[in-house]
């Protein structure tokens, strides 16, 4: 509970001390001039400690943005992948440049807001200005860190991201394979000097998996008898099964009679059997001789989502296929599927009303 004492100091000034006294807590005393003050300050002070919020401000005033940052790094980010720890330092670093000297009860959604600012703005080392996708993912990493300074550490009782927008972002490219380029692009990887390219291009296109996805399958996650690969390395985090059928799964049946021994990975690499293969310098070299245009490895991936929609797959089917954690990735093929949609809306009311 909370009492006020009210004293005249040595100067004839009279003084109010507010003191609280909760069991289980220590006492909390603050003086103020005016006995209003002293009020107002015991009741929001009684009231946030009973919410468990008035230490955990306490604690925001005691730490850092950068000894936060630098916790969480040597803590938290040790157990992510190494892609997503260098991803991670890199963006944290470059958010104690703006905020690093200022305690955590500095931080506020506008301080934040107005360094995303800065961030969108900025110059990149590759001479362009950073895309609202990049930026989206410096925040993605701040409220990360800030998230676990709530849960496991309780120096702050809010997460301050959580309460500003993220950029617009596009759609992202649409470009995919026309029927004649995959011809074109196919023929050329049959007749590349490495023997494996050809299939891991198949692979690609009837599955639409990611790059390392592909390049990283291994022969004990894949069924040949059910036709379906399982993959554990993928960009979400969450295991998911794809399917090898037609095609992709004689050629797939066709590699398993010849397994190197000394690994299990499908495509190993020359120097490093247990280390994925990298196909970079044979599929740039297949790109220049078949003069396919504007196009990278990961549009394969857009090549069979598209080809997908145009075969008459949902956008929720795309999404689980191409292992989306959201629909919204999935929506940018939705176009290519309004004739499958039309004859959907066609063949419903032909049945609904057959008898008019």
């Amino acid at each position: 509970m909370a009492n006020i004492q009210t004293r005249t100091t040595e100067d004839n000034r009279v003084m109010h001390t507010a003191r609280i006294r909760i069991k289980g807590y220590p006492q909390q005393t603050a003086t103020f001039s005016r006995l209003t003050d002293a009020k107002q300050w015991a009741q929001k002070t009684e009231a946030k400690i009973r919410e468990g919020i008035h230490f955990s401000q306490a604690e925001a005033k005691r730490h850092t943005f950068a000894d936060m940052v630098e916790r969480y790094i040597k803590t938290v980010l040790t157990n992510k992948s190494a892609k997503i720890q260098y991803q991670y330092a890199q963006q944290l670093r470059k958010w104690c440049s703006f905020l690093g000297d200022l305690t955590l009860d500095k931080i506020t959604p506008a301080l934040i807001a107005e360094q995303r600012e800065n961030l969108a703005t900025e110059i990149t080392p590759r001479s362009t200005l950073r895309s609202p996708a990049s930026v989206n993912r410096y925040l993605a990493a701040l409220s990360s860190v800030f998230s676990i300074a709530i849960k496991e550490w309780q120096w702050i009782d809010e997460n301050p991201v959580k309460k500003i927008s993220k950029l617009r972002e596009n759609m992202g490219r649409e470009r995919f394979l026309s029927a004649e380029e995959i011809d074109r692009l196919l023929q050329a990887c049959k007749e590349s000097y490495n023997k494996n390219l050809y299939l891991v291009v198949v692979l690609s296109l009837s599955t639409g998996a990611r790059r390392m996805e592909i390049w990283g399958l291994r022969w004990a996650d894949i069924d040949l008898n059910a036709g379906k690969a399982i993959l554990r390395e993928t960009k979400n985090k969450q295991t998911r099964v794809i399917p090898i059928q037609s095609y992709a799964l004689e050629l797939m049946r066709e590699k398993s009679k010849v397994r190197r021994i000394d690994t299990d990975l499908v495509f190993p690499g020359t120097v490093d059997p247990q280390k994925p293969f990298d196909f970079r310098k044979s599929w740039e070299s297949v790109l220049r001789k078949t003069a396919i245009k504007d196009f990278r490895w990961h549009d394969l991936r857009h090549s069979a989502g598209s080809y997908l929609a145009m075969n008459g797959a949902s956008v929720r089917e795309i999404a689980e296929i191409l292992g989306h954690k959201t629909l919204q990735m999935a929506m940018r093929y939705s176009h290519l599927s309004e004739g499958h949609s039309a004859s959907v809306v066609k063949s419903m009311n032909e049945k609904m009303f057959e008898k008019y």
